[in-house]
């Protein structure tokens, strides 16, 4: 099945710093800022449009229970995950399946721009957190 880069997420301290640098220095566009304090996102979110790429910058909004804020006590801010576009994520799901790839189940949701994604489990992608995600009708 073909993958291409979708977005790469960034683990983020302060938003707004962190917006005002991309915007500044990278000469970023900020296409979308929303909060989600759904049960395992738990972030505030600003999608950057660098060179016609996406970069989404993910700030926690609660530091008890958002994976973004276990991520930068574990790890330190910086990149969070890579994010590879499916052309359908129910069959990328089956193709990983038989490929004995796990992923996360409770990850799996749609996201307010309608891109449903889902991320595989880390200790099956040497490490690296990764969304698949497609973009239904």
């Amino acid at each position: 099945m073909k993958k291409t880069l979708d977005h790469i997420g960034v683990a983020v301290r302060n938003i707004e710093d962190s917006i005002r640098f991309y915007e500044d220095i990278l000469g970023a566009t900020l296409i979308d800022r929303y909060r989600s304090d759904a049960k395992g996102v738990e972030s505030e979110i600003a999608i950057m449009d660098v060179g016609g790429e996406r970069t989404e910058l993910l700030a926690p909004t609660n530091n008890v229970t958002s994976p973004i804020a276990r991520f930068i006590k574990q790890k330190g801010k910086g990149v969070h995950h890579i994010a590879y576009r499916v052309d359908n994520l129910d069959a990328a799901l089956t193709e990983l399946k038989e490929q004995g790839i796990r992923v996360l189940e409770d990850s799996l949701r749609i996201n307010k721009h309608g891109r449903r994604l889902i991320y595989l489990n880390p200790a099956d992608t040497e490490g690296t957190i990764i969304e698949y995600c497609d973009y239904p009708s």
